[in-house]
């Protein structure tokens, strides 16, 4: 039983000796602090013993069951029929479950003024504990000026003010790595198929396609470079047209996975045997590339783990006591090698 002060009003100090805790900790709960490392257990206790004692408390202290900020609302400007969007948003739920928080998801197709109608009806919800704002394509963006005093973690694009906690892939190295794959096997005649070059996902694998020729002393060949648009037919079209080349390429490095179906299909088309007469790397890793014939040699975009990382940073910026540090990282594109890469035919 919580003893009384005898004729004079209750402190902090008090509260703080029966609860066995500091008076800042008292403070923080008292004062209804957000973000701070409290536990319920401890909160729970402090404001029972407040009211035991007789201490006022402000009318906007509420029950920790109700003040606990769990929400993390994830802001999109595109769901596409790609699976990309949906591994983010998985990876993030997953991560928030686990740290008993909830993901509410809205695509706002770029609509600047349904983008303010979300945040205007989220941004008052006294659950919110912040923001992820992702963006389909790799790319800077111009956040909502709603945005600048809300937690927000930033996820598969930047700001040149690097304002936010972002993190996008590691596209130069993923090209790096699909090149050397081919260079590794014996290739020196390797063809690539790339995106749309204003896209930085596209210039960035590109660069890293140049980069790799360059460590292994292969000249670049602008002949060898087509501009594709991300789908099968593009692929088809611009393989059977480097595999038309006089000096045909032995290698085809594609720049997605739906590209690289369109080559396998361009090879069968020309009886060219993938890997024996032809090797071909493609790029994201999508499901269909361990099911083609034969399996596709491909690279990660590790879309998963940049959703599971988008929701860990912005909870434990959010709930740490001291101001955090805004990290910037590029994530891994690993290589998944499988059976479309041999040597080149002699």
């Amino acid at each position: 039983m919580t003893a009384p002060t005898r004729g004079r009003r209750p402190t902090m100090n008090d509260i703080a000796k029966q609860a066995g805790v500091s008076q800042s900790t008292v403070s923080l709960v008292i004062n209804d602090v957000s973000g701070t490392k409290v536990s319920r257990q401890t909160r729970e206790t402090v404001l029972r013993i407040a009211r035991d004692l007789g201490y006022p408390l402000a009318r906007h202290v509420r029950s920790p069951a109700r003040q606990q900020r769990n929400l993390i609302l994830y802001l999109a400007d595109e769901l596409s029929t790609s699976p990309h969007a949906m591994q983010t948003i998985d990876g993030a739920k997953d991560t928030a479950w686990n740290n008993d928080c909830l993901v509410a998801v809205f695509a706002t197709r770029s609509d600047r003024e349904l983008e303010s109608a979300v945040l205007a009806q989220m941004l008052d919800n006294p659950a919110l504990l912040g923001v992820i704002y992702s963006t389909i394509f790799t790319r800077a963006a111009t956040l909502p000026p709603e945005l600048a005093n809300v937690p927000t973690v930033l996820l598969n694009c930047h700001t040149r003010e690097r304002t936010h906690s972002s993190v996008v892939p590691s596209e130069l190295l993923g090209g790096f790595a699909a090149t050397m794959h081919l260079i590794e096997a014996g290739h020196r005649r390797i063809g690539f198929i790339n995106g749309e070059g204003w896209l930085e996902a596209a210039s960035e694998r590109l660069k890293g396609y140049r980069q790799a020729l360059s460590t292994a002393d292969i000249p670049y060949d602008a002949a060898l470079v087509r501009e594709g648009d991300w789908q099968v037919g593009s692929g088809y079209d611009h393989a059977m047209e480097l595999l038309s080349l006089p000096n045909r390429p032995t290698a085809l490095f594609c720049a997605n996975d739906l590209m690289a179906v369109g080559a396998l299909d361009a090879a069968r088309k020309l009886r060219l045997d993938v890997p024996k007469k032809l090797s071909i790397v493609g790029y994201d890793d999508q499901d269909l590339a361990q099911y083609t014939h034969p399996p596709l040699s491909t690279v990660l975009l590790p879309n998963y783990e940049m959703g599971r990382w988008a929701a860990e940073t912005l909870i434990a910026e959010t709930r740490s006591a001291e101001p955090s540090r805004r990290i910037h990282i590029k994530m891994e594109c690993p290589l998944v090698p499988r059976e479309s890469v041999a040597k080149p035919p002699r």
